[in-house]
């Protein structure tokens, strides 16, 4: 069997849409893991800009 081709009965291709394999992630996303240091990381980013955006603004 081809990638994403069947053949048939009497020789015939079968062409369907491919469907990635599904799988569920039970792993817990608590405490200091990857995900929310970076998470972290990008809102103090976000904040860092606002003020300085912020007090250039105002003055």
């Amino acid at each position: 069997m081809n990638r994403g081709q069947v053949i048939e009965e009497g020789g015939r291709a079968n062409i369907y849409a491919v469907e990635p394999r599904m799988y569920v992630d039970d792993s817990a996303r608590f405490g200091f893991n990857e995900h929310s240091e970076k998470l972290n990381g990008r809102l103090a980013m976000i904040g860092f800009v606002s003020a300085l955006v912020l007090e250039a603004l105002t003055g």
